[in-house]
């Protein structure tokens, strides 16, 4: 699929979240631009014909920029994400793990200028592995990716849930557990009956509600 193709696909999943929210003189949808070039140019390809695409990238703003963005980040950093994961699968891509994406200040660039830096990163191997499982007795492994909720087709865990968002979850790897992260759902995330802000470490025997689904995690 070629670019001008993809930033179809990119301005629905990306620009569509933030017109009505905000004015900002960064657009997420010239990042998420930039951000598929730069994967582009950080492509590589084995001996045998195998592409292989860059998984994390680096976002730099001027610190005014990333505080008239702050109200989304968390959103705007999973969407950035799933654009990037979106693009490798249109090109038969491989990536060499987990998609990630940062974003941070950097003083010495001027208002409305930003910076997109990929790379290459391996997973780090995690002590405590686990699973998700739902209401029908079905397990979703986690294995170190990002595991998405909510009701998008494209989600890992998908929820035919009207009182769920159409992302409005992850279960990220961090350190050696996991947690669950918010994505600025309407309803918002319960833990054990206690809202998530921002992320929450799971522990064995959690319970994650999100609208009136539920999933259990399990450490093992």
């Amino acid at each position: 699929m070629g670019l001008q193709s993809f930033e179809r696909q990119l301005e629905r999943m990306v620009d569509g979240v933030f017109r009505r929210a905000f004015r900002s003189r960064v657009r997420p949808l010239e990042l998420g631009r930039r951000l598929i070039r730069e994967m582009d140019a950080g492509q590589t390809t084995d001996d045998q014909g195998h592409r292989t695409g860059p998984n994390h990238f680096a976002v730099t703003l001027h610190p005014d920029d990333l505080d008239e963005l702050a109200p989304v980040r968390d959103v705007l950093i999973s969407e950035l994400a799933e654009a990037a994961r979106e693009y490798a699968r249109s090109e038969g891509w491989r990536l060499p793990g987990p998609v990630s994406v940062e974003v941070g200040p950097e003083p010495s660039l001027r208002p409305g200028r930003y910076e997109v830096v990929a790379s290459v990163r391996e997973p780090r191997p995690l002590t405590t592995r686990g699973a998700l499982v739902l209401a029908t007795g079905e397990r979703i492994d986690l294995q170190g990716a990002v595991v998405g909720i909510g009701r998008l087709t494209t989600c890992e865990v998908v929820l035919a849930d009207p009182n769920a968002s159409r992302r409005h979850a992850e279960v990220r790897p961090d350190g050696n557990g996991w947690v669950v992260v918010d994505l600025g759902s309407t309803n918002g995330t319960r833990v054990n009956g206690l809202p998530v802000v921002g992320d929450r470490v799971l522990a064995d025997g959690d319970v994650i509600a999100i609208g009136a689904s539920s999933l259990r995690f399990e450490a093992r």
